[in-house]
C-alpha cells in the first residue's frame, strides 16, 4: 500500500505556499485524492482476480499523463535510470564499445584508460563468458549481457575471452567503474579551415566535450565552423543554453520560457570565450528537437550563422523532472520555451493524442514537406523578424532552415535497406576486421591515407549478397545490385575506419559527399 503515496508525496513536495495562494483549490483536491484512493483500495479488495497496487498506481499516473501534452510522461525506476545515464555522463560498467556477431559480444574498442583496457582487453576479442555464465550461443538477449557487464563500481567481474590467433580462452578479471558516456560523435576538418563537430544530446557533459573539440580543431587551423545537430533529439535545456552562449556575443539572449505556475526564465549569453566570431553554419533534420532547437534558432534569429537541412520537429515544451521515493519520475510539461525573436517553435497537438502527433513525421512525407521546400506553409500570424537583419523567420512548428536540402530518396535501394536491416552489412564488416585489424593499421597507420587510399575488396561485397540470397534478400534486376554496391562501399569503409579509429573518422567518410556538408562547405566559403 505504501506505493500508492507516491501521488500524495507529489502534491506534499509540489505545492509550494506561493503556488497554492494563487488557485489550487485544496479542498476540490482532497476529495479528489480521497476519490481516488477509495477506487484504487477498492478495485484491490473485490476485484475478482488479484489486481497489484503497484501497477494500479502507475496505471493511474500514466492516465492523467495520457490526456495531457504529447512530451509529459511517467518512466519506472529502471527507465528513470538508463535515462539518466546519457544525460549524466556515466553509467558503472567495464567499459567497451561492442556489438553482437553471430550471439558473441564482439569487442569493437575498449574504452580509453577504461577498466577492461587497464586489464589487456583488445579491440576483436569475444567475450563468451561472464562469471562463468556461458553468454555467446545461447540467444541472450542484450540487455541481460548488459546487465551482467554492468554493476556497481569496485566489484568485479570476471570474463571469458577469445581472442584472434590465442589458442582456447583466456580469463580476465575486471574492476568495474565509471564509465563516461559522451555526447560529441564527431570533430573533424572538413578543409584545412572549416572544422565539422556533431553532437547526439545535450548532457551535463556536453559542454565540456564540444569545448575541448573545438580547441582541438581551432589548433589545426579552424577558422571557421559547421554544427552538426541532425538527429540531435535535444535533452538539458541548461547545457543547450550553456553551448550556444559560446558563439553569441555577450547580452544576447539565447532563449526565454514562460509557464502558468513556474517563474519566467530567461537565459543570456555571457560573451563565450572567444567563439562569437567566425563564420558558422548549423545543419538540422526532421529529428533536429527541443535544446537542438534551442542552439539554432538562437544562431538564426540573431543572424549569427546560416541554418541549413530540413524543418526541424518542433518541440517547445519544457518538462520538470519530478523524482518518486522509488525512483520512478514523472517528466511534466511546465513551460513553453521562446526563440530571442518571440518564437514559440512548437508543433500543433491535441491533447490526449499522442497517435497523430507521433505520425507527424510520417505526414509531413507524405505531404513532400521533407522533399520540396514549397509544400511547407507558415501562416502570416506567425511571421517574425532576425534581431539584426530583420529576415522574416516563422514560428509554430520547428525551426525552417535558411537553407532547403530535400531529403535524398534514392541514396539507400530496397536492396540496401534489407540487408541493413538483417545486420548482413554490419556482419561483414566485423568478420573482415576480425581477420584483418592488424594488416590494415599496418598498411595505413594514417587515417587520413586510409581514406584516400583503402578501397573495399570485392569479396566482401560479394559475401554480403551470398548472404543475402540465404535468406531471400535479392536484387529485383542488375540496375539495384550495381545502386546498391557504391553505398555498401562506403558504408564499409566507415565502418572499417571507425573500428580502427573512432567516431570522427566514421563521420569524415560518410559525409565526405554529404549535401547538408557539401552546402554548408560552399555558404562558409562564399
Amino acid at each position: 500500500m505504501k506505493k500508492f503515496f507516491f501521488l500524495i508525496f507529489l502534491f506534499s513536495q509540489f505545492l509550494t505556499p506561493s503556488v497554492l495562494a494563487q488557485q489550487v483549490d485544496m479542498s476540490h483536491i482532497d476529495a479528489a485524492m480521497r476519490k481516488l484512493s477509495m477506487a484504487t483500495v477498492l478495485t484491490n479488495i473485490y476485484y475478482v482476480d488479484s489486481v497489484g497496487i503497484d501497477r494500479q498506481v502507475e496505471d493511474a499516473i500514466n492516465g492523467m499523463l495520457s490526456k495531457l501534452d504529447p512530451h509529459s510522461q511517467y518512466s519506472n525506476a529502471k527507465d528513470t535510470r538508463r535515462m539518466n545515464e546519457s544525460l549524466e555522463g556515466s553509467f558503472e560498467g567495464i567499459g567497451v564499445q561492442f556489438q553482437m556477431l553471430e550471439d558473441t559480444l564482439f569487442v569493437i574498442q575498449p574504452v580509453a584508460k577504461g577498466p577492461s583496457e587497464r586489464v589487456g582487453i583488445l579491440a576483436g576479442d569475444r567475450i563468451i563468458s561472464v562469471n562463468d555464465t556461458t553468454i555467446a550461443g545461447v540467444k541472450m538477449s542484450r540487455e541481460e549481457i548488459m546487465s551482467r557487464l554492468r554493476g556497481p563500481k569496485d566489484t568485479k567481474v570476471r570474463l571469458g575471452i577469445v581472442r584472434q590467433g590465442v589458442r582456447g580462452v583466456s580469463y580476465f578479471t575486471v574492476k568495474r567503474d565509471k564509465i563516461p558516456v559522451t555526447t560529441l560523435d564527431a570533430a573533424y576538418m572538413v578543409t584545412p579551415d572549416i572544422g565539422l563537430i556533431r553532437f547526439s544530446s545535450f548532457g551535463q557533459t556536453t559542454f565540456s566535450e564540444v569545448m575541448s573539440a573545438l580547441d582541438k580543431l581551432k589548433a589545426q587551423g579552424m577558422t571557421r565552423l559547421i554544427i552538426d545537430l541532425q538527429q540531435n533529439g535535444g535533452g538539458l535545456l541548461g547545457a543547450a543554453a550553456e553551448i550556444t552562449s559560446q558563439f553569441l556575443p555577450k547580452g544576447d539572449t539565447i532563449v526565454f520560457t514562460r509557464g502558468r505556475n513556474v517563474p519566467a526564465q530567461s537565459f543570456v549569453s555571457n560573451g563565450g570565450s572567444g567563439w562569437a566570431e567566425g563564420r558558422l553554419a548549423v545543419l538540422i533534420d526532421e529529428y533536429t528537437a527541443s535544446a537542438a532547437e534551442i542552439l539554432s534558432g538562437a544562431i538564426q534569429d540573431h543572424d549569427r550563422g546560416i541554418v541549413i537541412g530540413r524543418r526541424s520537429f518542433g518541440k517547445g515544451l519544457v518538462q520538470r523532472p519530478i523524482e518518486l521515493p522509488d525512483g520512478s519520475m514523472i517528466r511534466l510539461t511546465v513551460a513553453r520555451y521562446y526563440t530571442p525573436s518571440g518564437r514559440c517553435i512548437q508543433k500543433p497537438y491535441t491533447k490526449g493524442d499522442k497517435d497523430s502527433y507521433s505520425r507527424d513525421l510520417i505526414n509531413r512525407y507524405n505531404n513532400g514537406e521533407l522533399l520540396h521546400e514549397d509544400s511547407i506553409h507558415f501562416p502570416d500570424s506567425l511571421r517574425y523578424k532576425t534581431q539584426k537583419l530583420g529576415r522574416t523567420v516563422y514560428g509554430g512548428g520547428g525551426i525552417m532552415p535558411d537553407y532547403f536540402i530535400p531529403l535524398d530518396t534514392t541514396k539507400y535501394t530496397r536492396l540496401y535497406r534489407e540487408l541493413s536491416a538483417k545486420g548482413l552489412v554490419i556482419n561483414a564488416s566485423l568478420r573482415h576486421l576480425d581477420k584483418n585489424r592488424k594488416p590494415l593499421l599496418k598498411q595505413w597507420p594514417d587515417f587520413q591515407q586510409f581514406k584516400a587510399q583503402y578501397e573495399v575488396p570485392d569479396d566482401v561485397i560479394e559475401h554480403i549478397f551470398k548472404e543475402g540470397d540465404k535468406q531471400k534478400i535479392t536484387p529485383k534486376d542488375d540496375d539495384e545490385r550495381q545502386q546498391t554496391i557504391p553505398q555498401l562501399r562506403l558504408t564499409l569503409k566507415a565502418l572499417a575506419a571507425r573500428d580502427l579509429w573512432d567516431m570522427s573518422e566514421y563521420f569524415s567518410i560518410v559525409y565526405e559527399h554529404d549535401p547538408m556538408v557539401k552546402k554548408a562547405v560552399e555558404l562558409l566559403e562564399k
